[in-house]
């Protein structure tokens, strides 16, 4: 059977010892009785918050005009009543023994109070972090840490992680390194990513800059910011950053042959960038899919449609494919609308009713005016197309179609102008002859006496 390090072992005889040490001390005549009532303080701060709980909680309710962050704050509160009135309380305890007794007939629940009040703390300071997990991860860790400070167990619980390690050659790596290093590029990373959104901010209200500038910059920065974040918070603690050179050159090319795809469109999301040929807001069709685009990423592009959907189209399809772009180099957008007016009617006057009423819609624009040409002489009616002009195509092209529709018929309406619509006629030979259901017929045809019209 394989022995344990020796350097393993003296380590955890040593953290063992202090939590021995500490043990006794708690054991002493002079101390022991404030063990019970630590207990006991627990037991009436459980009580109390089970009894105040309901009443802040429907306090609350009734604050339904306050801001969020009012809210969140007072459901931690009532998340937390336990270990709030326990700080109070023992605290309170602790002023007054130590105004009538001496002072280290309160210790314990001195250093009990304490460590709550650590506890209380962190717990309201981890909520600035809004991912969950990562939450609940730095709070528990938070805790631990405070607690072994507050119990005078740090120096022996990091000897033991110390020793807990692994050696090839002259490369040694321990569990305290590893800990440290993911503590100090957690905080690296976060702030980096907190300096990115707020740099990112202020890009984001600079009207000088234009809006693809903006994210180029931004993503620049953030890769900027993170691979700084990463590489100081692994030097911190020491790590050798020469040896990861080979390494990371093998897993470049192993990326480029294995993840083609993403390194295309990594880098053809910088040419849009680049080249400006799409920017956030710009309405765009790709194929059946028409929108504006939400967000520039790194791997797609985040385009809107009228119906609420987010598609995520890869960089390179923008890239390679073509793309209507509807407000590359202005916002303008002309639309047709094709119609037809019965022959009776005058030309000159159809074409004047229906600029008309294309003008009278609102999002129609005036100082671009609508026209109106004859395309042909159909079979059943003289052909005409509307032209008309709009600059907030975000908004939508069916519904101001729509609109102009029905400004064209309220206007033809009005001076009597006819649509007309194809018509058939039928001529039966006799009362027996039965048109079946989905049978074709010309649109007159000599058959017998009786004329049916189809409108």
């Amino acid at each position: 059977m394989e022995q344990l390090d020796p350097q393993v072992i003296d380590a955890a005889q040593g953290l063992w010892y202090r939590i021995r040490l500490f043990i006794d001390t708690l054991l002493i005549p002079s101390r022991i009785y404030q063990l019970p009532a630590i207990v006991g303080l627990l037991l009436l701060s459980w009580l109390l918050a089970r009894v105040m709980s309901p009443r802040l909680t429907s306090w609350l309710r009734g604050r339904e005009n306050w801001p969020k962050w009012r809210l969140r704050l007072g459901l931690l509160i009532d998340q937390r009543l336990t270990l709030i009135f326990f700080v109070l309380l023992s605290w309170t305890v602790v002023l007054v023994m130590q105004q009538i007794t001496f002072p280290f007939r309160s210790q314990v629940i001195a250093l009990a109070a304490t460590i709550a009040t650590a506890w209380g703390v962190i717990s309201f300071l981890a909520r600035i972090i809004t991912n969950r997990f990562l939450r609940r991860i730095v709070t528990w860790v938070a805790w631990i840490w405070v607690t072994l400070h507050l119990l005078l167990l740090t120096d022996p619980f990091a000897e033991f992680l110390d020793s807990v390690a692994l050696s090839v050659g002259d490369f040694r790596l321990s569990l305290l390194t590893v800990l440290k290093a993911l503590a100090i590029t957690g905080l690296m990373l976060a702030g980096a990513r907190a300096l990115s959104r707020l740099i990112t901010g202020r890009l984001a209200k600079n009207e000088d800059i234009s809006p693809t500038m903006r994210v180029l910059t931004a993503k620049l920065l953030q890769v900027v910011l993170f691979s700084l974040a990463v590489v100081v918070g692994l030097k911190a603690v020491g790590f050798d950053l020469t040896g990861l050179a080979v390494f990371s050159g093998a897993v470049g090319v192993g990326l480029g042959f294995g993840l083609q795809k993403v390194v295309s469109n990594l880098v053809s999301g910088v040419i849009i960038l680049l080249d400006k040929s799409v920017k956030p807001g710009d309405v765009i069709s790709l194929g059946d899919t028409f929108g504006w685009i939400e967000e520039l990423g790194a791997r797609y592009v985040s385009v809107v449609t009228r119906d609420g959907k987010e598609y995520l189209i890869p960089n390179e399809d923008l890239v390679t494919g073509q793309v209507v772009n509807w407000s590359h180099t202005n916002d303008f957008v002309r639309l047709d609308l094709n119609f037809g007016a019965s022959y009776d009617d005058d030309p000159h006057q159809v074409s004047e009713i229906a600029i008309a009423a294309a003008v009278t819609v609102d999002r129609v624009l005036s100082h671009r005016r609508p026209v109106c040409w004859i395309t042909g002489f159909g079979e059943n009616s003289v052909d005409y197309v509307l032209r008309f002009w709009i600059r907030d195509a975000s908004t939508g092209l069916t519904n101001v179609r729509g609109q102009v529709f029905l400004a064209l018929w309220d206007a033809f309406k009005e001076n009597g102008i006819s649509i007309p619509f194809p018509q058939r006629e039928v001529r039966v030979m006799n009362d027996t002859f039965i048109i079946q259901k989905g049978e074709t017929l010309p649109d007159t045809q000599d058959i017998g006496a009786k004329t049916v019209t189809d409108d």
